[in-house]
C-alpha cells in the first residue's frame, strides 16, 4: 500500500449550504484502487456527501517515477517447441516474481490451475494436451501493489480448440437434468437424438423437439417426461457434431429394440402417426418395405392399449417408445420351428447311411463350440503398469482366459487406440461397450494399483499423480470411484490379485463390495464368475482353471523371481518400473 494525499471536493445541494472542507492527507491506499468518501451531518444521517475517487495505477505518468514496484514488470515470450509452448521470462536473476495460470471463464469467476513463485529468469515448458482457449499467463513482480501483467495467447490455437471438445464431458443429474462440464465457454447447441439398437446413426429429434443453445457447466432440463436408454444427447457447433452421449446407459440399462413412434396432431383434434427409421419417418399403415410399416397395425394397437412408453407430449404431437420384444420372439420362433424341421429330415437322410454319422456328430459338436464362442461374455481388465514383468503376467492372463471363452478388452493390446483416443475416452468406450453386452469389469489389483486407489480416496480434491498415456487404469479411477462409493459396482465389476504379490489384506475397503479372488488359488470361483450364468459345471470349471493356471505358471515364476537371480521381478510399487 502506498500514502496518497486525496482533497475532498466541496459539493454541496443548494438546500444545503457550504460550511467548510475537509483533507484527508497521508492515508493507505493500492495502486488503480477506487476510493469511496463518505460524510454526513449532526444529527447523523440527515444529510448525506458521498464522493467517489478513482486512484492512478502504474501507467499513470505522475507515479511511474516514484513507485518502485511500477519500476519493472517481467517480460514474457510464448514460444513453440515441437508440439509444446516454451513460456521465457526474461527478468533480472535476483527479482521475484509470480506465475499463475488460470481459465479465464466468460460465466462465473476464473479458475487457478497453477501458481509458483520464481525468482530470475525462467522457461516453463507447457504439455500441448494442456492448452485450452481461455488458458491465461498471469505474471507480477512480488512487491507490494505490483501490476500484473496478463496475457491469453491460446484463443486461436487450434490444439487448444480440440483439446477443449477432449475434455468436455457431459453429465445426466437428477430430476431429467443434464451438464456440459467443460474448463471454458463453448459455442454449442444440443439436440436429443434416437440412437437405435442396430448400430446405426443417431436419429435427432428436430423437429418435434427444438435445438437448445449450451452453456458450459450450467444445468439444463429435458423436456422428456420420461428418460430412455436410446435417447442421445448431441453437441454441435457450426452444424458439426462434435460428441454425443447416451446419459441414461448407466441408469436405465443398455439399449433396447424399441421403436420410436413420432404422433402429429392437427388443429381439429386429428391426429397421424409414423416410425421414426434411418430412411426418414415412415407412416404405420403404408406400403413401404420397412420393419415399420410390416408391423404398422400392431404398432398403433399397442400405442391405443397403453403397451408403449410415452417420452414427450405437448399440443402439436407425442414421441412414444414400442417394444419390439415380442414380435422378435415370434419372428425367431418360426425360424426355430422351420430349423427343427429341417433336422429331422437330415437326421432320417444320415440314418441310411451310418458311416457318416460319426463325422456329422463331430461337425455338430465343432458347430457348437464356434456359437458358444460367438455368444462368450465380455470382460474389460483393468491394471496399474507397475513393471514389464508385471505387464507379461498381465498378457498372459488375458490370453489364457481368452481361450474359455472370454471376449477379452486390455490396454496392453489397444496402444495404437489409447494414443489416438487418449487413455480416458478409451476407457469409456471400452466400458460402455462391455456393461451393454452385460460383461464385466476386471479389477486386477497390485501394490500400484492399491497405491493409486488410496491416493483417490485420500484426497479426492486433489489432483491425482501423472501418468503414463497408455495408463488406462490410473485414468479409469474417476469413473470407477464413483460406481463404487455410489452402490452401483455390484453386478458390474469383480476384484482379483495375485497370492505372492498382494497380501489378502491390502485391498481397499471400498472395493470389497464386489467379489475379490486370489489368484491363482481361487481360480475355478474367479472364471465362475466372468463366465457368468453360462458357466459349465464345476468339473468342466475346474479343467478349465487348471489350463489357465498352465498358461499363467511360466510368467507367475518369471514375476516372483528369488531375489539375486537374473533379471527383475514383478515390482512393489507405482514407481517400481513405470511404462512411458
Amino acid at each position: 500500500m502506498r500514502r496518497l494525499t486525496v482533497t475532498s471536493v466541496c459539493v454541496w445541494p443548494s438546500t444545503w449550504p457550504c460550511t467548510g472542507s475537509i483533507v484527508f492527507d497521508c492515508f493507505e491506499a493500492a495502486l488503480g484502487a477506487e476510493v469511496q468518501i463518505w460524510s454526513y451531518t449532526q444529527p447523523r444521517y440527515q444529510k448525506e456527501l458521498n464522493l467517489t475517487q478513482q486512484l492512478p495505477d502504474c501507467r499513470g505518468l505522475e507515479v511511474q517515477d516514484n513507485i518502485q514496484s511500477c519500476w519493472a514488470l517481467p517480460w514474457l515470450n510464448v514460444s513453440a517447441d515441437g508440439e509444446d509452448v516454451r513460456l521465457v521470462l526474461d527478468v533480472s536473476e535476483e527479482q521475484r516474481f509470480g506465475l499463475s495460470l488460470y481459465w479465464n471463464q466468460d460465466q462465473g469467476p476464473i479458475k487457478p490451475w497453477w501458481h509458483s513463485n520464481l525468482t530470475g529468469p525462467q522457461t516453463i515448458t507447457l504439455n500441448h494436451t494442456d492448452l485450452v482457449p481461455c488458458l491465461c499467463i498471469q505474471v507480477w513482480p512480488l512487491e507490494p501493489d505490483s501490476v500484473r501483467t496478463s496475457i491469453c495467447p491460446f484463443r486461436e490455437d487450434p490444439r487448444a480448440h480440440r483439446n477443449l471438445w477432449r475434455a468436455a464431458r457431459l453429465q445426466l443429474l437428477p430430476s431429467r437434468g443434464w451438464r456440459l462440464d467443460a474448463p471454458c465457454s463453448l459455442p454449442a447447441e444440443a439436440t436429443l437424438c434416437w440412437q437405435a439398437l442396430d448400430g446405426g446413426p443417431c436419429l435427432p429429434l428436430v423437429p418435434p423437439l427444438p435445438r437448445e443453445n449450451v452453456t458450459v457447466n450450467k444445468v439444463l432440463e429435458f423436456p422428456l417426461r420420461k428418460g430412455h436408454p436410446n435417447v442421445c444427447v448431441q453437441v454441435s457447433t457450426w452444424e458439426k457434431l462434435q460428441m454425443q452421449e447416451c446419459l441414461w446407459a448407466d441408469s436405465l440399462g443398455p439399449l433396447k429394440d424399441d421403436m420410436l413412434l413420432v404422433e402429429t396432431r392437427g388443429p381439429q383434434d386429428n391426429g397421424s402417426l409414423c416410425a421414426l427409421e434411418p430412411s426418414g419417418c415412415t407412416p404405420l399403415l403404408s406400403r413401404a418395405s420397412t420393419r415399420a410399416a410390416r408391423l404398422g397395425e400392431q404398432l398403433l394397437q399397442d400405442v391405443q392399449s397403453g403397451q408403449c412408453l410415452q417420452l414427450w407430449d405437448s399440443d402439436l404431437g407425442a414421441l412414444w417408445a414400442c417394444p419390439m420384444d415380442k414380435y422378435i420372439h415370434q419372428r425367431w420362433a418360426l425360424v426355430w420351428l422351420a430349423c427343427l424341421l429341417l433336422a429331422a429330415v437330415l437326421f432320417l437322410l444320415l440314418l441310411l447311411k451310418m458311416n457318416p454319422v460319426k463325422g456329422w456328430l463331430r461337425l455338430l459338436k465343432e458347430n457348437i463350440r464356434a456359437g458358444a464362442a460367438s455368444r462368450s461374455r465380455a470382460a474389460l481388465l483393468l491394471y496399474s503398469a507397475d513393471d514389464a514383468s508385471f505387464e507379461r503376467l498381465v498378457g498372459a492372463l488375458a490370453s489364457a482366459l481368452c481361450q474359455l471363452p472370454l471376449r477379452v478388452a486390455v490396454d496392453l493390446w489397444s496402444r495404437r487406440d489409447l494414443s489416438a483416443q487418449g487413455a480416458l475416452a478409451w476407457f469409456h468406450a471400452q466400458r460402455r461397450q462391455t456393461l451393454q453386452e452385460g460383461g464385466v469389469v476386471v479389477l486386477l489389483f497390485s501394490p500400484g494399483a492399491v497405491a493409486l486407489c488410496r491416493e483417490w480416496l485420500q484426497d479426492a480434491t486433489s489432483a491425482p499423480r501423472a501418468h503414463g498415456p497408455h495408463d488406462a487404469f490410473a485414468a479409469s479411477l474417476s469413473c470407477v470411484l464413483p460406481d463404487f462409493l455410489q452402490g452401483r459396482a455390484p453386478g458390474r465389476y469383480v476384484g482379483a490379485y495375485f497370492d505372492k504379490l498382494l497380501p489378502a489384506d491390502a485391498v481397499p475397503a471400498l472395493f470389497r463390495s464386489v467379489p475379490v479372488f486370489s489368484l491363482p488359488s481361487q481360480l475355478p470361483d474367479f472364471l465362475g464368475i466372468l463366465q457368468g450364468p453360462t458357466a459349465p459345471r464345476s468339473r468342466r470349471l475346474a479343467e478349465r482353471a487348471e489350463q489357465v493356471s498352465r498358461a499363467l505358471q511360466p510368467a507367475l515364476d518369471s514375476c516372483f523371481r528369488p531375489p539375486g537371480a537374473l533379471g527383475t521381478g514383478c515390482g512393489m510399487g507405482p514407481e517400481a518400473g513405470v511404462r512411458t
